[in-house]
């Protein structure tokens, strides 16, 4: 069976979380709970741990939470032996996991990543990441870097997604 997977970008704030939550709660199935993979890192940032508090009250009981901040695509494989859904959220922080921690090569971890979409079987994978390339181009080289790492990734990712959606203001518009 083809796997289906679903690619959610746009900018901060714009809806893209919620979007992706309650696309998960109507492709549940009876009895069954989402696999919700958080990839913000734990932080004694007040503003980041609001954001994320505000996103574990919105979920409901049909989420269970795994954290992992690097191993995506581990993670990823784990919770395809036991959940139909799984909603990542968000790449772009995994991405600046990777960055900070210089952990692996991105270039590797992509591949890792789409390599794992490829071979999960009948999960359906709901991909969450913040489209950052719609700004004016930083003069910060490692900025730059990110950008263009990013939207390599988005544009990989679209080619294996079966749906992909950019969401601004709230509104979804669906690009394939």
């Amino acid at each position: 069976m083809q796997n289906i997977h679903i690619l959610i970008l746009g900018g901060a704030r714009s809806g893209k979380s919620k979007f992706a939550e309650n696309l998960a709660l109507s492709n549940l199935q009876k009895d069954k709970k989402i696999a919700y993979i958080a990839t913000a890192k734990k932080t004694s940032d007040k503003e980041m741990s609001e954001r994320i508090s505000s996103h574990i009250k919105r979920r409901g009981d049909e989420f269970i939470t795994y954290e992992e901040e690097v191993a995506l695509g581990e993670i990823i494989q784990k919770c395809a032996k036991t959940h139909d859904v799984i909603l990542v959220d968000c790449l772009t922080l995994w991405l600046s996991n990777l960055y900070e921690l210089n952990k692996i090569e991105m270039n590797k971890a992509i591949e890792d990543l789409k390599t794992t979409l490829n071979k999960i079987g009948n999960a359906k994978v709901i991909l969450v990441s913040n489209e950052v390339g719609l700004g004016i181009t930083p003069t910060n080289i490692l900025a730059r870097k990110f950008i263009d790492q990013a939207g390599i990734l988005h544009q990989e990712l679209a080619q294996i997604c079966n749906e992909v959606y950019f969401i601004t203001a709230g509104l979804p518009l669906k690009l394939k």
